[in-house]
């Protein structure tokens, strides 16, 4: 009886997901600076006669931008699962831990190199670049947790290497040449603004192979939740588990930040909130859930980033603080309590 509870809680809950998804999905490609009717997307994507402006406008602008948005926001909640596992900690994520802002001190970086020597950069190389700022930034955390048992001066210990990795990043857009630090400025604080089919095509194919290798863990995974003794008696390598969940973590957290720079909260936020929703940790239920949430958060975040002050737009980071900063002091005030 019970199993079929939850069974059915989590088809509602799944079903909830999707539909919100198709929601937010067509007020973002619909609502805008220039309003475009349903009925007039729905032609434009059918091919039918259209207005040539409003065709440009959904098909390069406001559709790549919202498909990257639903692909990048569940990678970033997924990498904060992924962390929050590793950690055993609930406000461990890719933002707070530092991991976000040694990925984008990289790419500042490579940004400003490439800008003045070539004048562009491929978004392999963007992916490359963050990923290698991850796992330097990640290398610090790891040997803090070595040092520091406990878990909330770990946390401590990933905010100032985010705030050391944001200073450098700020001190290079500052020295940038004037024609780099307009897209540094907007990039460095977090924005879906200037997606296209190309960056979607290649961040597809890194957050779908990333997103396979996780769900494939789900079951070690499960094991590890129960504590590393109990996994090594049911025959999971933990170095080897632990490695991998510390690759995937970086990887998709590294993507985001290539693609949109960093963005807060979202990785801790976004799991909690899924949680309560299924009313499990499972990873089995989790990753894929989590992916959803994700992109769900991100859709109405950047919506509102949008249209709240039109045409000013928001930094996407500022929209997920306001909704995500509440979660973490909920989960911090619960946990004492």
């Amino acid at each position: 009886m019970q199993s079929d509870k939850n069974y059915k809680r989590y088809i509602t809950a799944y079903v909830l997901l999707i539909v919100l998804i198709g929601f937010f999905l067509s007020l973002n490609i619909c609502i805008g600076s220039v309003n475009i009717s349903f009925p007039e997307v729905l032609d434009i994507l059918r091919g039918h006669g259209a207005d040539s402006i409003h065709k440009d406008i959904v098909m390069q602008i406001r559709f790549p931008r919202s498909v990257a948005t639903i692909l990048l926001g569940g990678a970033l909640a997924l990498s904060g699962y992924l962390l929050q596992t590793f950690f055993h900690n609930p406000i461990a994520g890719p933002f707070v831990l530092g991991i976000s802002s040694g990925a984008k001190l990289v790419v500042a970086i490579t940004m400003v190199y490439c800008l003045s020597i070539r004048g562009s950069a491929s978004s392999l190389l963007m992916i490359l670049s963050a990923f290698v700022g991850a796992m330097i930034s990640m290398a610090f955390v790891l040997a803090l947790s070595r040092a520091i048992n406990q878990m909330h001066m770990l946390i401590v210990g990933g905010v100032m290497i985010g705030y050391i990795c944001t200073a450098i990043t700020d001190f290079i857009v500052t020295f940038a040449d004037d024609s780099n630090i307009v897209n540094l400025h907007n990039w460095s604080k977090g924005s879906f603004s200037g997606i296209t089919w190309q960056n979607v095509a290649v961040m597809s194919v890194v957050v779908c192979i990333s997103f396979v290798m996780v769900f494939l863990m789900s079951k070690p995974m499960s094991a590890y939740q129960m504590g590393e003794s109990y996994a090594k008696n049911m025959g999971v390598n933990i170095e080897l588990f632990r490695v991998l969940l510390v690759l995937l973590s970086s990887i998709l957290s590294a993507c985001v930040t290539a693609f949109a720079g960093p963005i807060s909260f979202v990785g801790i936020a976004v799991p909690h909130l899924i949680k309560s929703l299924f009313g499990t940790a499972r990873p089995i239920v989790m990753i894929p859930s989590c992916f959803l949430g994700g992109a769900v958060f991100c859709l109405l975040s950047d919506l509102i980033a949008r249209i709240a002050f039109a045409p000013t737009e928001l930094s996407i980071s500022t929209v997920t603080a306001v909704f995500g900063a509440p979660v973490v002091i909920y989960i911090m005030v619960r946990r004492k309590k």
